[in-house]
């Protein structure tokens, strides 16, 4: 079994990458603000087999993510894959964005990936260690001199999949701080996969342009953007379970822009 921690799982998006993984057989913790909306979510990975539980976790609080991690490892005793689902995106002209309008932005859009890395990091170095420890064993040569150090998995620690948008390169105006979000949660993936490549840690960003969704539509109107215009969340669900196990695994701190389905 294979766990997966997908934030902003009860709509859009979310949804959608936490339906994916389900199809594959991965191990859900469905994470959003939201109860009633992340049950519906948990609700039909069960019709289809899977397994999801929700933790209604508002993850722009370090603390609270913190005990979020705790609560799905007492759950399910692993965790393979972090996706940073959740966002805010209001368009606001950015002189006319208040302090606490930025902190909140920031806060859901950057923070709140940060908090997940950064909660979930000591369980994948631990989980990397211990796969190299016991690949190393199993190397062992009849008189128990070791083979190696390098045996474990090149992902044995785990997998985290930020989304991030087609804003951090070419925002409309109105969405400054959502880009300027973006723009800075795509080089702390860029960092973190360094960091992370001697772990068997891979940080991806996924940045899709406009997706079929409440929160693009509470911003634009279907006669201002068609349906068939632009990518549905299904695509960027897609996108994700590439980076995760498909050819786009090989891009750990990558950007990855899509415009089309992958």
């Amino acid at each position: 079994m294979r766990v997966a921690l997908v934030t902003g799982a009860g709509s859009g998006i979310g949804r959608a990458i936490a339906l994916t993984l389900a199809e594959h057989q991965y191990a859900l913790a469905l994470v959003g603000r939201t109860a009633g909306s992340l049950d519906a979510t948990a609700e039909q990975v069960r019709r289809m087999g899977g397994e999801a539980v929700s933790f209604p976790t508002d993850v722009s609080r370090a603390d609270h993510v913190d005990a979020l991690i705790d609560k799905v490892l007492h759950q399910f005793g692993q965790l393979n894959v972090v996706v940073n689902s959740a966002g805010l995106c209001p368009m606001i002209p950015t002189a006319d964005i208040t302090p606490a309008q930025w902190r909140e932005i920031m806060d859901v859009n950057l923070s709140a990936p940060f908090y997940t890395l950064r909660a979930a990091w000591p369980v994948f170095q631990r989980q990397f260690l211990q796969e190299r420890s016991r690949q190393h064993d199993a190397a062992a040569d009849p008189q128990g001199q070791a083979l190696g150090d390098d045996a474990a998995p090149e992902d044995a620690g785990g997998a985290i999949i930020n989304i991030s948008s087609e804003s951090s390169r070419d925002p409309f105006p109105g969405l400054g701080a959502y880009g300027a979000a973006k723009v800075a949660l795509n080089m702390l993936t860029k960092v973190t996969a360094r960091e992370g490549e001697p772990l068997g840690i891979r940080v991806i960003a996924i940045a899709p342009a406009a997706v079929e969704t409440g929160m693009f539509r509470a911003i634009f109107s279907a006669d201002q953007v068609a349906t068939e215009e632009i990518l549905s969340p299904q695509d960027v669900a897609d996108a994700v379970y590439s980076a995760i196990a498909g050819p786009l695994r090989r891009s750990s701190g990558e950007t990855i822009f899509i415009h089309q389905k992958v």
